[in-house]
């Protein structure tokens, strides 16, 4: 089977909008979700300036296209990207956890509405939010940024490695659900990470976030 399959797709917005604004409870899920995330940067005093809002966006964005890039289509099912978490990871470095997180939950929640797959809104919560806010981790490994990018990939790995277990067991086709989760998700993060590390190695990532510092 040829699994290489690099191809631009865009995203079934208006398919995943109804779907997530057809059932109360996914969108008011994402509603307290929205409203716990702007009560934590007030309880937290996350320092949120025009500049860091628009690198987040700009981020957010970027993470965005390049996930409608598919290099591979993996025959257990998911897609490895043009290194989509890249964006979010090098926000986590720069500017800390806190924003990683925050930036890693809007892409999550921007994923989501452009293609949403939900079947409980605990799935939700798990696939769309947790795993995606876990690449903010990357940010509490200031001297290194691969082993930040390992960590954050591999806790959003753990999110939908859960996920699975939860909710999605019934495609195991009789085979244990852990061991399914694991290899459905593993095959497409793998490579995922493995794009991530190399690329972040290319990118003088010390030179930008010093540029960076120098206009906020």
């Amino acid at each position: 089977m040829n699994i290489l399959n690099f191809k631009f797709k865009l995203p079934e917005a208006g398919q995943s909008l109804n779907t997530v604004f057809s059932d109360p409870k996914i969108y008011i899920t994402l509603a307290i979700i929205l409203a716990l995330a702007a009560l934590f940067i007030v309880v937290k005093n996350v320092k949120l300036n025009a500049k860091i809002i628009t690198n987040i966006a700009m981020a957010v964005a970027l993470g965005t296209v390049l996930k409608m890039f598919t290099i591979m289509k993996m025959p257990m099912g998911g897609s490895v990207t043009l290194g989509s978490m890249i964006p979010i990871i090098l926000i986590a470095y720069i500017y800390g956890p806190r924003i990683g997180c925050l930036s890693g939950l809007l892409f999550g929640i921007t994923d989501l509405l452009l293609g949403a797959y939900v079947v409980h809104p605990a799935q939700l919560i798990i696939d769309y939010i947790l795993a995606f806010s876990a690449l903010g981790v990357a940010g509490f490994f200031k001297e290194n940024i691969t082993i930040g990018t390992l960590a954050a990939i591999g806790l959003r790995f753990l999110c939908h490695v859960v996920s699975g277990v939860i909710f999605f067991s019934q495609y195991a086709n009789g085979q244990n659900a852990i061991v399914y989760s694991i290899m459905y998700n593993g095959t497409y993060l793998l490579p995922e990470a493995i794009i991530s590390v190399i690329v972040l190695k290319i990118i003088p990532v010390a030179r930008v976030k010093k540029e960076i510092a120098k206009t906020v």
